[in-house]
Order: C-alpha cells, then structure tokens, then sequence
C-alpha cells in the first residue's frame, strides 16, 4: 500500500496554515489511499474535533471547508460561526475565504459526503464535488474551483491549536556548555549498582517512523563529535530495521565506551501479525535474543531459533525500557496502537523494568520549539501532548521527555545534546532503581540480598564476572 503522505505543496500548506492562528495540521484522510467514498471519510474522520477539508482538481485549484465541529452523522444541520470555505490558487496571492451567510447553518451532518450547502462533497460516492452557490456560503464559482467539479484528490486534516508560551517553562533547564559538559561526565562516569553489571542496557520499542534508530544515531554523534549513521534510517511505511541490535556507545573516535548499551528493535505495527511483536519484546526483556537477531512478523523467537540464548545472565536483561513517539502524531495514535503499547507495558511492569517514554520530533510538531529549541518546555502544545501521552499509556509525566534527533543537520547543537543527554542521565536513573530492585548472591555464594558496586566498566573484567559475548 502507498505511503499516506501530503499531496499540498510548501506554499500551498503554508497558504492554508495562514487562514488559522498558529496551528498545525494532522492528515486523517485520503481518498486515492482509502477511497471516494461518504463511508470512507466519516471512518476516519468522524468525531475527530476541527478539521479541514482539501480538495484538489484538474484546474489548480486547491478549495475545501473548514469546521470547528464534530462530524457524527447525526442527521442534524450544525451551525458553526467560525466555519468558512476557502481557495488557493496560483493566480492570487492569499486565499480566498469565504464566511457562512448569516443565519444559516455551517454543514449538514448526515451519512452521505461532507455537504457545506454551497459545496458538497464526495457527491454521489465518487470523486466529484457538487456546487450551489448561495446555499449557507456564495461565491463566484470561477473563483471558487474554476468550474472543474472533478476531484483528482481529497485529504481531510484534523486542524490542532498551538496555544503561545508558557510564561515559566513547566521543567527548568540550564541551557549552557556547563551544564552539557556536567551531564556528559556524570554520564560516563556511571557505574552500575551491581558488581556482575559493566552497562545498563536499555531497550527502544515504538511505532514505525517514531525516531527510534535516529535517537540512537543522535546520541552517538554527540558523543562522538561529529554526525554518525550507525544504525539504518529512512522513511517507510514498514519498518526500516529488521534486526536486534545492541549497540555501544563511544566517547570521540578512538575514546572509551560509555556504560551503556541502547538495543534497537523492529518497529510496532497495527496489526497482530505484521511489525514486532509482543513474545519477541517479552524474550529481549529476558535477555534470550542475540544481536542481530533477524526479526519475523510472521513467528516469534523459539527456543531452538538461531540467535535465542538459552543461558543468560542480568548483563544480558534490559534494565530499562524507553517508549518512543513521533508528538506529530500524538493525536493520531490508534487505538490498536494503544492496546499493544499497553500490553508492552504491562508485561514490563510484571518483570519490574523501569519505563521511560521520549517524545521525538518536538521541532516539527511546534514552529515555537523549531525557531528556538529552548521553548520546548514553554510550549503550550508540547506540554499538552506530554499530558495526552501520559493519560494514554499511564505513564507518569516526570516519565515523560521532549527531544530532537539530528535528521538533517551537518553539525552539533548545543541545545539538542542537552536534550539529548538529559534522556540518558534519566535511563540511567531508572535502570539504577531495576538494579536496587534485584536480588544477587554473594561472593561466597550465600543467598543474602546484598549488592555490589560496580567496577570501572573502562578496566578489564574478571573471567567470573565478564559478560557473555553474543
């Protein structure tokens, strides 16, 4: 299946952005991807709040309505004072925006296509639009569509509000080389609670596209002094990785390695049967797949598999689990999505893994935090979608942590690494309360619940307590 991407260029999503004040735009619906059809639409995009229809056609024109209500199929005709239809064309240089007439109603709520009166959409279940002027809206139709009803595209996006700034962040942070050069040493200077342990090893699970291979490439380059591709990046509607991979972490080009392993997986999927799945998540929390693990979306891991380890030890475990979302589709997540995030997190809860939830992309789902990434934590928006995904998934909110990978830049950021190494400094908190959680013999071989401070994880372990190479 296609890709379900945009079909609005640069100016004209910029155009459309400009009938609204500081918004931003979610896709919900296409109909070349999910069909011309009234039962296609109101499937995904009933009862979804503002929205904003964008129709296309052979002419160039891009026109559509907007409504700050609910579609619902309630039969009912629904007055909406902030309702408008629109047109963009390249021979003006702003929209067209059209206000209802006064006293008449936005749109009628009913099974059929979205119908504004004067326009009608999805006329008869086909990709067409009916006109009629004068009827809750009027307007040259000229300059409306340029006489051309048929539709070569239609997209529906939910229309999200912003908000301004804070005036106090909800989290300070000191946004200064001292206080990135502090939590670089405090990072790898770590030492984990337990003797046997050399590295906290923590786990990256997420939806597809959500930036968990970028956060890990991210981290490597801030470390490392200059941008790194390690692990396989890209855009897809499926999963770009396909293996296990624990990856370490060096400090510069021929530095030491920082005590502290990320293992990336297959992203989550939808369905039950396509992208990772919930046995394969529950075997690498117990330490039981090999790097490089080859993932199935059709089986998981099996005991006589290639790549299962029979005999592990708490080097091999995850010591903490990190969820990662794309905030440009907070809003979006599915309910599927949901449930299997959930059943994630309550099979980790059942094994006592600590969780952590980062929220990428923070940049390009606010135009505050992308012209300045110290806004983050003064953004309205952000700051509602921490909430949002912290509701959804139980998490608490201290869990949960803005940041920006490096996608397209070609040098280091401050402020990014900042964000950055804030999520590390976390992971390694909590795979330090995973750590205090554990019970570990002795060195005499007693069954005390005593622990152990680690060695210098940069000084050559003893055979006894080496990990197990995979």
């Amino acid at each position: 299946m296609s890709a379900v991407t945009s079909s609005l260029s640069k100016r004209q999503e910029k155009d459309l952005l400009s009938l609204f004040s500081h918004a931003r735009l979610h896709l919900l619906y296409k109909a070349s991807i999910h069909g011309f059809t009234a039962a296609a639409f109101h499937g995904r995009c009933d009862r979804q709040g503002p929205t904003i229809i964008v129709a296309y056609n052979a002419a160039g024109f891009v026109f559509g309505a907007y409504t700050s209500k609910d579609y619902a199929q309630s039969g009912q005709a629904v007055s909406d004072g902030t309702a408008f239809l629109y047109s963009i064309s390249a021979e003006r240089n702003k929209p067209l925006r059209v206000g209802s007439i006064s006293g008449k109603h936005a749109f009628t709520d009913g099974g059929p296509g979205p119908n504004f009166g004067a326009l009608v959409f999805l006329h008869e279940d086909k990709p067409a639009v009916q006109s009629n002027p004068g009827d809750c809206f009027n307007f040259q139709e000229a300059e409306m569509h340029g006489n051309d009803l048929a539709l070569t595209e239609f997209e529906v996006y939910r229309v999200e509000g912003l908000g301004d700034l804070l005036e106090k962040p909800w989290r300070n942070i000191q946004w200064t080389s001292e206080r990135k050069q502090q939590l670089m040493t405090s990072i790898q200077n770590y030492l984990p609670e337990i003797k046997a342990v050399n590295q906290a090893r923590v786990l990256l699970v997420g939806p597809v596209g959500a930036g968990k291979s970028s956060f890990f490439n991210s981290i490597n380059s801030a470390f490392r002094g200059n941008m790194t591709c390690q692990a396989i990046t890209g855009t897809a509607r499926t999963s770009v990785t396909t293996q296990y991979r624990a990856y370490t972490i060096k400090t510069g080009r021929r530095g030491g390695t920082l005590p502290l392993i990320l293992c990336d997986t297959m992203g989550l999927e939808e369905n039950a049967d396509s992208g990772l799945n919930v046995d394969d998540i529950v075997s690498i929390f117990k330490g039981h797949m090999k790097d490089r693990y080859q993932f199935s979306s059709c089986s998981s891991i099996l005991e006589d598999s290639p790549g299962y380890q029979k005999h592990v030890t708490l080097n091999d475990t995850i010591h903490c689990l990190a969820y990662v979302i794309d905030t440009c589709k907070v809003s979006l997540l599915s309910q599927k999505m949901l449930d299997k995030l959930t059943a994630i997190r309550k099979r980790a809860n059942q094994l006592g893994i600590p969780q952590i939830l980062l929220m990428t992309k923070v940049d390009e789902a606010c135009p505050l935090v992308a012209k300045d990434l110290k806004n983050v934590y003064r953004s309205v928006y952000i700051q509602e979608k921490a909430r949002q995904l912290s509701d959804s998934l139980g998490i608490p909110l201290s869990y949960v942590l803005p940041v920006k990978n490096y996608s397209e830049e070609l040098e280091l950021d401050q402020n990014t690494d900042i964000l950055l190494f804030m999520v590390l400094e976390q992971m390694l908190n909590y795979a330090d309360s995973y750590f205090e959680n554990q019970i570990t013999d002795d060195q005499d071989g007693s069954n005390g619940p005593e622990l152990y401070r680690s060695i210098d994880p940069r000084q050559v372990v003893s055979q006894r307590d080496e990990p197990k190479i995979v």
